[in-house]
């Protein structure tokens, strides 16, 4: 149960990085409110989530997940650029995710 709140804490680590960018600096109330209540719910599951998994590697993989996230919703959501290059780093992150889980 903890590596499924870790998974969606992730997702929400990703919710709060994108949502950053439609905030405008924080001058755009419902962005900014959806962001900072992503941010809370993502450290919330993030606290669950430590309770039973080592801190080192949950912490890893919840940056991980959100990096994942946050560079492909950067791409899909923002026209940010998709190389072959920057596409084969985030799978290199998500084989060091995966490596995380199977060895914890």
């Amino acid at each position: 149960m903890s590596w499924v709140l870790l998974f969606f804490a992730g997702l929400f680590e990703s919710g709060w990085a994108i949502g950053l960018k439609y905030t405008d600096g924080f001058s755009k109330p419902l962005s900014t409110g959806l962001t900072v209540a992503s941010m809370i719910v993502s450290l919330g599951l993030l606290g669950l989530a430590l309770k039973t998994l080592p801190v080192g590697t949950a912490y890893a993989v919840w940056t991980g997940i959100g990096t994942v996230g946050t560079a492909l919703l950067g791409i899909w959501l923002l026209g940010e650029p998709a190389t072959a290059v920057r596409l084969s780093c985030i799978g290199l992150i998500v084989c060091g995710i995966v490596g995380l889980k199977l060895v914890a």
